[in-house]
């Protein structure tokens, strides 16, 4: 049975998370704060935690800050702050994913299943070298890629971004954090870097670009290798 951390201050959208969860056989367990939250992730382990941001005791981001201190586990925000930068720095903070109140609960549900799912499919290893997609092949210690018989010429950053995309496969990683990565801290707001040089990999690796199948743009916050 997949556990879930439900971490919510409103009773009545705690109740609906609890039912509709419940109903298809998680464990549910329910904190109204922050302190609380911490608490029972130390004492429950859960698979996947449900965190709102706005709690009474303190921010979420602190709460995913604390979390990350020593557990790897799923957290998917729940929030009704629609500023972009809010999303990001809960992104920042070590989150997987976002959804925004209001939601629909089938919404919630797939995110949910799809970040148990991420933490169960087997991640690179340390020391792996080789990633493979139906379309093309990347080899991180030769720094070679392939699409069908042909070499792909990739620029050192365009590997760079490459690398830490396909190493972390189906993790949001922000475009601050790209940037900061490639280019360093006096470029962190240079997002325009990123749509040129995402573009050129489509361009490279992708068989549609204009419709990328592996490199996947999350608008505002952004982007995710699916493998």
């Amino acid at each position: 049975m997949t556990r879930v951390l439900v971490v919510e201050d409103d009773p009545q959208l705690v109740r609906a998370l609890v039912i509709n969860l419940q109903a298809r056989r998680y464990g549910v367990e329910a904190a109204p704060d922050g302190a609380t939250a911490l608490r029972l992730a130390a004492a429950r382990q859960p698979d996947v935690v449900l965190l709102d941001l706005g709690l009474p005791d303190m921010d979420g981001v602190d709460v995913i800050k604390g979390l990350r201190g020593w557990t790897r586990v799923p957290i998917l925000v729940l929030s009704a702050r629609q500023a972009s930068d809010e999303k990001v720095a809960a992104l920042d903070a070590g989150a997987d994913d976002y959804v925004t109140k209001p939601f629909s609960m089938d919404e919630l549900l797939a995110r949910l299943r799809a970040a148990v799912r991420r933490t169960e499919e087997v991640p690179l290893a340390p020391g792996t070298t080789l990633v493979e997609t139906a379309d093309f092949t990347i080899d991180l210690l030769a720094k070679k890629a392939v699409r069908g018989d042909h070499d792909v010429r990739l620029t050192p950053t365009e590997w760079h971004l490459l690398e830490i995309l396909v190493t972390s496969p189906g993790r949001l990683i922000t475009q601050k954090h790209l940037l900061r990565e490639v280019w360093g801290d006096s470029q962190s707001n240079k997002t325009n870097y990123l749509r040129v040089y995402m573009a050129q990999l489509r361009r490279k690796l992708e068989a549609d670009p204009s419709r990328p199948r592996y490199l996947i743009t999350e608008p505002g916050m952004g982007y995710r290798f699916e493998g």
